[in-house]
């Protein structure tokens, strides 16, 4: 594992204590091997749906505060990638036979202290691939602050650096599924639609101007994503419809006008105020989209109906 990640930036990652403990607590980590008769999915079972919300956010808060991505962080080799699926796999299977003999004495100490070292290697090895895949959605996803989303017409294609991504995870989910269980392939691909989702309504905010066309460009490119997930046997498709619906309801706010239809926009805050945080909002009235006139006191209306 080492000679296959060593200085890459996800290896490095999952060392941190501070990211290391969100990961133990993430409810998607339930799936990984356990040790010693004690399952993941105790620690992460008692969580409310919103604290795993709030884990979910905070660990892609930490991850996209990492951004520019550079590329020579990033693991791009797929035989790398691989290599790390399949010895995942085989180093869980070794660790079961070794408990599976039940030797006692000093021997079967040993062996068992052996066990539990495969077992935190196998994990290590998925950590490494969720967060690696997450690392290179957003290293794609980047590519939205240095685009001009002022289109001058209606495109038919997604983004070339959304083409580029979504022909990544199919051609590695295909790649590794003869080495690893469809219960780790949803683990190592099941953090993308989060990190994507996060990065696309973040990136608004980086944005000068977009046009009716751009909005259009962006939706495009999430359900692209969203078909290319859906295609993983071992994805929740529910779960990421839901999540990048969130993202095309977002930018379809912009098609608003806000004087001649603030009622209408500051009625969905008011009936969804949680679906969106306050900055998040703000940042819809910040954006300039030719046409659009926003009155001075359009932030304070907005703020007066979230306070409510």
């Amino acid at each position: 594992m080492h000679q296959a990640v060593l200085e890459k930036q996800s290896y490095m990652l999952i060392g941190r204590h501070d990211i290391e403990k969100l990961m133990r607590l993430d409810p998607a980590s339930s799936c990984l091997p356990h040790s010693l008769g004690h399952s993941n999915s105790n620690l992460v079972n008692n969580a409310s749906d919103a604290e795993s919300v709030e884990i979910e956010s905070e660990l892609n808060g930490m991850l996209l505060n990492l951004r520019p991505i550079r590329q020579d962080n990033l693991i791009r080799d797929d035989n790398k990638l691989i290599l790390l699926a399949s010895l995942s796999d085989s180093l869980e299977l070794s660790q079961s036979n070794i408990r599976a003999a039940k030797l006692v004495g000093e021997r079967g100490k040993n062996l068992a202290s052996f066990a539990d070292d495969y077992r935190k290697l196998a994990i290590d090895c998925l950590k490494v691939l969720r967060v690696e895949m997450q690392l290179e959605t957003i290293f794609h996803l980047q590519e939205m602050t240095n685009r001009e989303y002022l289109e001058d017409q209606d495109t038919e294609e997604p983004d070339d650096f959304i083409i580029s991504l979504t022909a990544q995870i199919t051609r590695r989910d295909e790649e590794m599924a003869p080495f690893v269980a469809p219960v780790k392939r949803n683990y190592i691909f099941g953090g993308i639609c989060s990190i994507a989702a996060n990065a696309s309504i973040r990136v608004l905010a980086d944005l000068r101007s977009i046009n009716l066309f751009g909005v259009q460009q962006i939706c495009r490119n999430s359900i692209a994503l969203e078909q290319a997930l859906a295609v993983i046997p071992s994805i929740d498709s529910e779960s990421v419809q839901l999540r990048l619906d969130r993202v095309r309801t977002y930018y379809e706010l912009l098609n608003m006008p806000f004087e001649a239809s603030q009622l209408a926009l500051l009625a969905f805050i008011a009936e969804h105020e949680h679906l969106f945080t306050a900055k998040e909002y703000g940042y819809l009235l910040k954006v300039k989209v030719p046409g659009r006139e926003v009155p001075p006191d359009a932030q304070r209306r907005v703020s007066a109906v979230l306070s409510r």
